[in-house]
């Protein structure tokens, strides 16, 4: 839609205008029309209730393949002809001034002015939304209202035809189990308790008495237990089954020490151990010394175990003793996790991009499997832990633990993905990190792909600590970089190449430097079985390959 070209499916919402105006006199607006609340669809029904994305099961190897991407029979409600009114219907001051601006925008021809009502309603979108997300952790919230926080779709008449048949057929319920939530599902779990507020560094220590101020600090004494309770039984599983190991191991070892064969000629006598079995004892004491190693420090995670359980216990009691009311945030975090949200959708579009607020086709120019959906996004995220199968790993006392972070999906028509945190600095064993992705981009793999390298680099860059310049991937990257005498952000040289490793290297198209390469292979390893394909085509993988086997026979590997 060009600037000066009016939608005419608009023209009857311009010639009924004074039906949203304040009536006179009054001390704060109201608008005149009272909107009746739809059936709410029972996907809206405080879906989240019975599950917490904050809890992370670290048996699970990968996602689940996505089944199902669009709804076979599309939903009405984008047909409804109350749609608008209803969607501003008593938001108040907020949403009489984006109405306004609306107005004005839709029914303006000249450039200078339709440019500075764009500007003005993305602050008056963003105060409209503060309004509703309070709202979220309700039931009876209208679905045009979720929708327009979740897609940004305030007037449907800006949809073209099939915009508006693909948006009708997306999926509203997250049946996938998986962390990756649109801004209302979001704004939901903040309201809930169930997902903290978004760290950031001027949101100063709550020290507010009352019981919500106590649920808040039990909340964060049982993230913090939950990583050690889940760290300490996957390392009670790990000792386990090395036990079992090394103990099927000594039973195989004493039935071939315990196997003689006849004395021929002195039947029904038996032959001593020949120099086969004789070798046996020393593994055999090897291995007994093994199982005494393993046996200490099973009997020491088991009591970190024990501990961290009946910390939980504790906290879950005295969290049953508060009214059930304390669970949900107060207005002031809500509002603060609002400012980071709009903050967060601002950084997808970069200081340059477009951060118009509203989904209008005059900038929407996705296809539908390339549109930031869920089913769309988490189909991303599997193929890049396909190629990057430790993109979500973190590892602790040796072992990997795989933990997929949290993703925001936003509105907005911005290019860039980001991770806004790495884990949760109350747990930073096995909290969720958090990724963010625009849903309306020009490239969702792309954008998807700058999200987790982001999330690699920052999660290194914490594991290394002080040495985050000399150790590991960041250390070795950063004195790449530094050698190159290279000026600018490292990390976005980090991510650019991370996505020609990704998207170029992965198939052996060679695009990066020997010495990132070099580094990528070792630290952000491929599959093995793309490793074993890659060497048989290219001299350059088969010497990354060959370096390979010579420090896994070295002990510093």
């Amino acid at each position: 839609m060009a600037d000066n070209d009016i939608d005419p499916s608009i023209a009857a919402l311009l010639e009924n205008a004074e039906e949203m105006t304040p009536s006179s006199g009054d001390a704060s607006p109201n608008y005149r029309f009272e909107p009746k609340l739809k059936d709410v669809p029972d996907s809206f029904k405080d879906s989240g209730k019975n599950r917490s994305y904050s809890d992370v099961d670290l048996s699970l190897t990968g996602f689940a393949p996505i089944e199902k991407f669009f709804e076979d029979t599309p939903s009405t409600v984008f047909d409804d002809p109350a749609y608008y009114k209803t969607t501003l219907g008593g938001e108040g001051d907020s949403a009489q001034r984006l109405h306004q601006l609306l107005v004005k925008y839709l029914n303006c021809t000249d450039k200078k002015d339709r440019t500075v009502y764009r500007q003005q309603i993305v602050t008056a979108y963003w105060e409209f939304l503060k309004s509703l997300a309070p709202k979220m952790i309700s039931s009876k919230v209208p679905q045009c209202k979720r929708f327009a926080m979740r897609y940004g779709v305030v007037l449907p008449s800006l949809f073209s035809p099939e915009q508006k048949d693909f948006f009708s057929r997306a999926i509203v319920t997250n049946t996938t189990g998986e962390p990756v939530l649109y801004m209302d599902e979001w704004m939901q779990e903040i309201a809930a308790g169930r997902i903290t507020i978004s760290a950031t560094d001027e949101v100063a220590p709550n020290r507010s008495k009352g019981p919500g101020a106590d649920q808040q600090r039990i909340q964060q004494l049982k993230s913090k237990n939950s990583g050690k309770l889940q760290s300490s039984e996957n390392l009670v599983n790990g000792k386990e089954h090395e036990r079992a190991t090394v103990e099927r191991e000594v039973k195989d070892r004493l039935e071939q020490l315990c196997e003689h064969q006849p004395f021929y000629g002195l039947e029904p006598h038996t032959r001593p151990y020949d120099e086969m079995q004789k070798k046996l004892f020393l593994e055999i004491a090897n291995r007994m010394r093994q199982l005494q190693k393993i046996d200490r420090e099973l009997t020491t995670y088991l009591k970190e175990f024990q501990e961290a359980k009946e910390i939980e216990s504790s906290l879950d009691a005295k969290a049953m003793d508060m009214a059930e009311e304390t669970a949900s945030v107060g207005k002031e975090e809500i509002m603060t996790e609002m400012s980071s949200v709009r903050q967060m959708a601002k950084m997808t579009c970069g200081r340059q991009g477009n951060q118009f607020p509203i989904f209008t086709r005059e900038f929407f120019h996705c296809f539908d499997k390339s549109t930031g959906f869920r089913e769309n996004v988490l189909r991303e995220l599997a193929w890049i832990e396909s190629i990057d199968p430790e993109a979500y790993i973190r590892i602790h006392r040796g072992v990997k633990n795989r933990i997929v972070p949290y993703t925001l999906l936003l509105p907005t028509y911005g290019d860039t993905g980001f991770c806004w945190e790495p884990f949760d600095r109350f747990n930073r064993i096995t909290s969720r990190g958090r990724i963010v992705i625009p849903m309306y981009p020009r490239d969702l793999r792309i954008a998807c792909l700058t999200a987790v390298a982001d999330l690699r680099w920052q999660v290194a860059k914490e594991k290394a600590s002080f040495d985050w310049m000399t150790d590991g991937l960041t250390g070795h990257y950063y004195q790449y970089i530094d050698s190159k005498k290279m000026k600018g952000d490292v990390k976005q040289f980090f991510i650019d190449d991370y996505i020609l490793w990704m998207t170029k290297e992965s198939n052996g198209t060679q695009k990066l430097e020997k010495e990132v390469r070099a580094i990528f292979w070792r630290y952000i390893p491929f599959p093995q079985k793309l490793k074993d394909e890659l060497k048989t085509r290219s001299m350059i993988y088969q010497e990354l390959y060959q370096r390979d086997i010579n420090r896994s026979m070295s002990d510093g590997y």
